[in-house]
């Protein structure tokens, strides 16, 4: 008797969950600094920072970057990696969800799996984990840098 896979199918109470989680997160991060061009900069250690730059502010939704950059001895490791992530906020549901990830840039809720580039089943939800983490970490052991937008 042969063993049927059963496709993943997402859960989206967690997704969800997940989404409002990071929403409030990245609220205490930008801490009000929500106008274009503006960026804050977490440094974790003396070669691990993350960098939060608003792209885009609309009436109900907002466009952030997220960059960790990375020196190591003097080599700057984070064109390497490429490790970035799009995150669009949405202001009057209170989510936020990662929409492009590395070179990803629309993150499917579900792949058939093995498939072509290796997306696990649950991607969008895993990497939406993965940008709770980042954001943790940036609020817990980051010292914050402002860079203010100067007006014209």
């Amino acid at each position: 008797m042969s063993a049927v896979a059963k496709k993943y199918r997402p859960h989206l109470p967690t997704l969800m969950a997940l989404c409002e989680v990071n929403y409030m997160l990245l609220l205490r991060i930008l801490a009000d600094k929500e106008q274009v061009g503006e960026q804050r900069c977490f440094f974790i250690s003396d070669f691990l920072s993350y960098r939060v730059s608003v792209n885009e502010v609309t009436k109900y939704t907002t466009l952030v970057t997220i960059h960790q950059e990375a020196n190591i001895h003097g080599y700057n490791l984070t064109e390497l990696f490429r490790p970035k992530m799009v995150v669009r906020l949405y202001h009057d549901a209170r989510m936020a969800e990662v929409i492009s990830n590395q070179d990803v840039q629309q993150i499917k809720p579900r792949y058939d799996y093995p498939n072509e580039k290796m997306h696990l089943p649950d991607e969008k939800q895993q990497i939406n984990y993965f940008l709770k983490e980042w954001l943790q970490l940036c609020l817990q052991l980051g010292q914050v840098h402002f860079n203010l937008v100067e007006k014209s």
